[in-house]
């Protein structure tokens, strides 16, 4: 979940991770708001190893699943809705050795070292109906630390309209949540949570608990309820269902991503955050052919999501990168040493960049593109509040960071205990502005709108419009980590790279 999750503190000279949070990040979070990886932690173990291996057709046949185990793997999980299968394998050469004893299939490789970028489009088959969503009028004790949630008119619209619905779900997929949170303890949907790291689903709950804090962090931001202590979520009233595909490492390797949006698409999840990029690499090339069976599995993955019914919400990252002109990738793998390689547009961000998912930006209380968001045209569909501690630091935002639920156990370097002895987190990052969306989303959802096509463009229709900062010399000191190219605002008031389609309108967006 790389560059997503990982606390956007800076490092050397402001460098930054991609995606989630830059608060003065504890050493567990990198400098977006994601969670931080160390050194070989992901590194495949000599051995065994898992591999994702792709069908040429939707179907896993019994005849395929017996040429697994005559070439020295055991499946632990099909999905043959999608036409892929989860192996482990101890066996030297066990791709090439599939491949040659099944025609049918397309693809084989190792989970250890690649990960997939993604494409196609969606279309959004309709859920089930929703009961009405009700007003969570009123303030908790933290409220006047929520700047972000008046940016974007959460109070006016969740407090006073439309909470959301308690038969709506979002699936937060990330590091897990912490249940027992009292923000979130009313919310947690139990019966829908699941740890799907390994690939395989585990509904236990001691699974699915947040050890790392990121996840917690963003499901706070959606769903924390309206209960008198701590702050209150976008959607106080709806549903959260934690669902682990990062490990307690900030990793979100391809068979756990895959596992996590069948999931989804499989029990009723009608909007899903994802504030992470699917490791190991932080751009995914399709063209390369080793890679090419991971992304395929992962598209139809989330494909088969949205045609289920889920809108999906992704982070952009936080490496002040053009996701619409990537030349260059120095970041990946993340999970070992990273090596310098140069990219095209055939290489993307998952799940950012696959086509129906809504991307996000990241902004401050100034209202301007926060100094670490990745942006780019075509990657972006709007901006939310994810903090900025260098250039918008206000009254309103002291520290420029954004402010939610947080595991007691879990460190933090900007930490806040509430009266009732709840605990709380500022962090920054892209992963802290895609759960504002999810949130909106799940207020859309809410009112009736079930379509996921329909839902993104009820928030993109409902933003409020920004144009290119009028002052692009604040950028200068942070140019894309990955090729060092200055930031560059392209479009209109309209659309542009920085800010899509404006900064997402929870008012607006319900009809408000």
């Amino acid at each position: 979940m790389q560059r997503f999750t990982k606390l956007v503190a800076p490092i050397g000279a402001f460098a930054l991770a991609i995606g989630l949070s830059t608060a003065a990040a504890p050493a567990a979070l990198s400098a977006n708001g994601q969670p931080a990886k160390t050194g070989m932690q992901a590194n495949a173990q000599a051995g065994t190893q898992t591999y994702i291996v792709l069908y040429k057709a939707n179907g896993v046949s019994g005849r395929s699943l017996a040429a697994v185990r005559d070439a020295g793997g055991t499946v632990v999980q099909a999905y043959p809705q999608i036409g892929v299968a989860i192996v482990k394998s101890d066996r030297g050469g066990f791709d090439a050795a599939l491949r040659a004893a099944d025609s049918s299939v397309k693809g084989a490789a190792s989970t250890a070292g690649f990960a997939v970028a993604v494409e196609d489009d969606n279309s959004g088959a309709a859920v089930a109906a929703i009961a009405p969503g009700t007003p969570a009028p009123g303030d908790d004790n933290l409220a006047a630390l929520q700047w972000d949630m008046d940016q974007i008119q959460a109070p006016a619209a969740a407090r006073a309209i439309n909470g959301g619905s308690a038969s709506v779900v979002v699936g937060d997929i990330d590091t897990g949540l912490d249940y027992t949170h009292p923000d979130l303890a009313l919310n947690v949907d139990f019966s829908k949570s699941v740890s799907c790291v390994g690939g395989v689903p585990d509904q236990t709950p001691a699974a699915w608990m947040d050890n790392n804090g990121h996840g917690t962090h963003t499901a706070g931001t959606i769903a924390a309820a309206k209960n008198g202590i701590g702050m209150v979520g976008v959607a106080p009233n709806v549903k959260i269902a934690g669902i682990k595909a990062g490990n307690d490492d900030g990793f979100f390797f391809p068979e756990a991503v895959v596992c996590a949006f069948m999931w989804a698409g499989s029990n009723g999840i009608q909007v899903t955050n994802n504030s992470y990029f699917a490791d190991p690499w932080l751009f995914n090339c399709k063209n390369d052919p080793t890679q090419r069976a991971i992304w395929e599995a992962e598209r139809r993955a989330i494909k088969f999501a949205q045609q289920n019914g889920t809108t999906i919400v992704a982070s952009a990252g936080n490496q002040s990168d053009d996701l619409a002109h990537p030349t260059q990738d120095v970041t990946s793998p993340d999970n070992t040493t990273p090596v310098t390689r140069d990219i095209t547009n055939a290489c993307a961000v998952v799940p950012v960049e696959v086509p129906g998912v809504i991307g996000v930006s990241a902004n401050g209380n100034k209202l301007i593109k926060s100094f670490y968001s990745s942006y780019g045209v075509g990657a972006v569909s709007v901006i939310a509040p994810g903090g900025d501690s260098i250039l918008q630091q206000t009254a309103a935002a002291i520290n420029g960071r954004v402010l939610s639920a947080w595991p007691s156990a879990a460190p933090c370097a900007s930490r806040v205990i509430d009266s009732s002895g709840a605990t709380y987190c500022y962090l920054q990052g892209t992963s802290m502005a895609g759960p504002h969306v999810a949130g909106v989303a799940a207020l859309v959802v809410s009112t009736g709108v079930s379509n996921p096509g329909t839902v993104a463009s009820r928030i993109n229709t409902t933003a409020d419009k920004m144009d290119c900062p009028a002052d692009m010399s604040v950028y200068a000191p942070f140019p894309a980590t990955d090729n060092g190219a200055p930031q560059v605002c392209q479009g209109g008031a309209g659309y542009n790279g920085f800010n899509g389609h404006g900064q997402v309108n929870a008012l607006r967006a319900i009809g408000g």
